[in-house]
């Protein structure tokens, strides 16, 4: 599909400098640009590249103010990044959809499917799942007895969601992701065995949340695992029984969180952090990659990092003394021996 300036300016509400009439039927890096694509700059490091870029049509943010001569079209957008998204969400709605049933998935007939749904090969849905209007269910999905999905969700191949689970409206759920599982419940026995817990409760996921590839999700021991609307998780992410995922928060990469803990809303929590069960995390607290987060943190806002994880400011005064730390070994030594010395003295 083919776009003008002046078509991309009237989406995003921005001023055109250059040609109106300039067209785009792709995106491209501005270091990457070619004719025909349109990029952004939002990050000033990457200003030197928009002097060369061959992009039909580059979007800049307003007050961006050129120090040569740009061969490009630009549209000044308030913040080039955010109208950069919008318009690959524009370009994605754009593109048709499938619909219909493939004759190799399997449903069952107490099953109740919305309009407009589209079910790829050798998925299954099972007894009593309902699915909403404008889904789509791609192939070898398997949604499990009494799974209730909202609309205009897209589930993509090999997700795997046990019965009783609840999906909002709006969710996208990456391929390989598990939702429902059993959490890791075992009671010590005598003899050092362990028996094991039944896991009785669901997991509930509200609106307009997007999981990655390859997360796990498990299942309430009681009640439910909750994710709240708006929530983003990466792929590799695995979510233990009976927590709670605040609202708008996202969690990157290999982030494992353990059983019954809360996470508040507004929360950032960086790539291979470690989450202790049964703790609060405050709302809009920002965790740093690999962190280790092992009791309650109260104050909203905080950002910590290290392992355990310390308020960031603290963080990077002891990393100095760290640094300093085999310096500081000798000398203790070689007092030591001093001392050693003036006692035999």
């Amino acid at each position: 599909m083919e776009f003008t300036a002046a078509i991309i300016a009237g989406f995003l509400k921005g001023e055109i400098e250059g040609n109106p009439d300039a067209k785009v039927n792709t995106v491209a890096k501005i270091e990457e640009g070619h004719e025909g694509a349109i990029s952004f700059l939002a990050n000033p490091k990457y200003e030197q590249f928009i002097y060369n870029t061959l992009s039909s049509i580059v979007l800049v943010n307003k007050d961006f103010v050129p120090s040569k001569k740009i061969r490009a079209t630009l549209i000044k957008v308030p913040n080039a990044y955010e109208a950069f998204a919008s318009l690959l969400t524009l370009v994605e709605q754009s593109k048709p959809k499938k619909k219909g049933i493939h004759p190799t998935a399997v449903i069952e007939p107490s099953a109740k499917l919305g309009k407009d749904i589209f079910v790829g090969a050798y998925s299954y849905l099972g007894e009593n799942c309902s699915v909403g209007e404008g889904c789509h269910i791609l192939a070898q999905v398997y949604i499990g007895d009494d799974v209730k999905i909202g609309k205009n969700c897209t589930i993509y191949p090999g997700v795997k969601i046990y019965h009783e689970c609840v999906l909002g409206d709006n969710c996208t759920i990456h391929a390989g992701t598990v939702i429902g599982a059993d959490g890791f419940g075992f009671a010590p026995q005598s003899e050092n065995e362990f028996k094991k817990i039944p896991q009785i409760g669901n997991v509930v996921i509200e609106d307009n949340v997007e999981i990655g590839a390859n997360t796990a999700i498990d299942r309430a021991t009681m009640g439910s695992t909750i994710i709240r609307k708006g929530v983003k998780l990466d792929n590799l992410i695995q979510i233990a029984h009976n927590v709670e995922i605040g609202e708008n928060t996202v969690i990157a990469a290999q982030t494992g969180i353990a059983g019954s803990a809360k996470v508040g809303k507004n929360c950032m929590i960086g790539g291979q952090a470690a989450i202790n069960g049964h703790i609060k995390i405050a709302n809009g607290t920002k965790i740093g990659a690999q962190a280790g987060i092992m009791g309650e943190i109260k104050d909203e806002n905080q950002i910590l990092i290290g392992y355990p994880a310390i308020e960031v400011r603290q963080f990077f005064k002891s990393s100095v003394v760290f640094k300093e730390l085999p310096e500081m070994l000798k000398k203790i030594r070689a007092l030591e021996k001093e001392i050693e010395t003036l006692k035999k003295r």
